[in-house]
């Protein structure tokens, strides 16, 4: 089993980089805390470097899953100490690139071209270096300044060992635990899984550049760089080259008078825009990807890159977490409780009335509240409880969107602390509502299905017709059916006349035998009658 290597590799950079250091200090019970002080290598494995230091280097060691799960912790600052988030935040995109050598390799044999003859200019040392690729510096020959972005060699197979063993961990966690089986881990692995190795297919985040390019292509709020796909392939990416402050460099935003509120509360509006006006989010949001353009500092405009992990969500998604979210920020908790059984989030069964209360108690005390007061790790946990309260399973088809909110309220609580989140969204998500089911949103819905009416008329007629011939049809046989009943009840109706008027005459004659004969001429025929007007009564069809 691949899984055991892998284990095993996790252990040994654990007890390398002492991580259990880490947790020293943490409230654990006395059972764990025991458990911890006999692990082994407490007593012989020394590593002086500062934690936040030791941590870094752990995840870099372990490689790319492990690599973005620094990034995701590197934007919680409100959950971090400083100088582990500061740490941290080198992961972004200053992972220790691979041999220049490697990447020529593989650029070459990628476009099948030397890369002299592709480029005018190639720096081969590596401009930055992330959890899955590097890229260098380039020049095409009309004289583009472009990056050349470059894949790891051998990342699958250390991602098919990871991926692995979170199966595992899935396996094991549905077996032992209910809670467990109510998180849904194995479809979130396998969300996850899809997820990251779409982001080793270039072409693939090349393909959610552009689109997510046109998307914005007349906007001021957010720029994407052109792709080259005439020099893009799987493992290689060619892209135009751009000129931007990190969003993470707020010395340097200020440095320049950049307009920090305007510059948060964009990025708010540039994420629901992404969510519900195009279901089509960048998911990737982590400072390292995100940089702002220097011509306009009172204007602000991002510039995102690396669009590898790209999620959408279904028009049912869209509107339920649309109304679900108007209905959170007008503090109407009754209509998100109901939201949440009509949708299937949680069972059918369950009360709307103690639901509502479980969600008040977690959600009225953030209101009213800038960000920089808001404790989202705090608010999270508390919904996690009322979740498992009320046996709500986990969306895997939200765990992107999940993941995206907390990179944005990341980069909001360091650009602009102030920020008042609730201020911004509501409006934005209102005015999407009514446009999505005001008079002018049917209008455009039905403009948009047009075409697909008009296709589907001639079959459309069809239809209505073999429908109209088969009621037609249905009701004939349906009085014919009426018709046949009334004769048989007719044909019933006499043969039980008859049958009661010959068991009458043989009775008679039973009991006046003298008479009966003289009338028949026959002394049995008596008998005869009364067993026939009992077959007749009997026996009807």
């Amino acid at each position: 089993m691949v899984q055991i290597p892998r284990l095993l590799k996790i252990i040994y950079v654990t007890a390398k980089y002492r991580l259990d250091n880490l947790i020293d200090d943490a409230p654990l019970p006395f059972y764990l805390r025991l458990a911890f002080w006999c692990l082994p290598w407490r007593w012989f494995v020394r590593n002086q470097r500062p934690r936040a230091e030791r941590l870094r280097l752990a995840l870099e060691e372990l490689g790319p899953i492990f690599v973005k799960f620094g990034q995701l912790l590197s934007t919680r600052r409100d959950l971090l100490p400083d100088d582990v988030a500061q740490e941290l935040q080198k992961l972004q995109d200053q992972v220790p690139p691979f041999a220049s050598e490697e990447a020529i390799k593989i650029i070459e044999a990628s476009l099948q071209q030397s890369v002299t003859e592709v480029f005018t200019s190639f720096s081969a040392t590596p401009m930055a270096s992330a959890s899955v690729a590097q890229v260098h510096a380039a020049e095409l020959p009309d004289g583009q300044q472009v990056v050349v972005k470059v894949i790891r060699p051998g990342i699958q197979k250390v991602i098919r060992q990871d991926i692995a063993l979170l199966y595992l961990l899935a396996r094991i966690i549905v077996l032992i635990s209910r809670e467990g089986r109510r998180l849904r881990p194995l479809e979130v692995v396998q969300d996850y899984e899809n997820t990251i190795f779409d982001e080793l297919d270039l072409q693939r985040e090349a393909a959610n550049a552009s689109q997510l390019r046109r998307n914005f292509a007349d906007s001021d709020k957010l720029y994407v760089p052109q792709v080259y796909w005439d020099f893009t392939s799987t493992q290689v990416m060619v892209m135009e080259r751009i000129h931007g402050i990190p969003v993470a460099n707020v010395e340097a935003l200020l440095a320049q008078g950049t307009n920090m509120r305007k510059l948060a509360e964009r990025g708010v509006e540039i994420f629901f825009t992404q969510v519900f006006r195009d279901s089509f989010f960048h998911a990737d949001m982590h400072p390292g990807n995100i940089f702002v353009a220097t011509e306009d500092p009172s204007n602000p405009c991002y510039i995102a890159i690396d669009c590898g992990i790209c999620g959408s969500l279904t028009p049912e998604d869209q509107s339920y977490l649309a109304r679900n979210l108007i209905a959170f920020f007008k503090q109407d908790y009754r209509m998100v409780a109901q939201l949440h059984i009509d949708s299937g989030w949680v069972p059918k069964n369950t009360r709307v009335n103690e639901l509502e209360a479980a969600i008040r108690t977690v959600c009225e005390p953030v209101f009213q509240k800038p960000l920089k007061d808001i404790s989202f790790g705090q608010v999270l946990l508390r919904l996690f409880q009322t979740a498992r309260r009320f046996n709500m399973e986990v969306q895997p088809q939200l765990v992107l969107l999940q993941k995206t909110l907390l990179n944005i309220e990341g980069l909001g609580r360091q650009l602009y602390p102030e920020l008042d989140l609730w201020s911004t969204a509501k409006p934005f998500l209102e005015q999407w509502m009514k446009k999505r089911i005001g008079p002018m949103g049917l209008l455009k819905s039905l403009h948009t299905k047009a075409p697909d009416l008009l296709e589907q008329a001639p079959l459309l007629s069809q239809t209505v017709v073999k429908a109209v011939e088969g009621y037609v049809s249905h009701q004939h046989h349906y009085q014919q059916q009426l018709e046949e009943a009334r004769h048989k009840r007719q044909r019933r109706r006499i043969q039980q006349w008859v049958g009661c008027a010959t068991l009458a005459v043989g009775l008679i004659g039973l009991w006046i035998p003298d008479w009966y004969n003289v009338i028949l001429n026959a002394s049995e025929a008596h008998l005869l009658l009364v067993a026939l007007g009992v077959v007749l009564l009997v026996k009807q069809d």
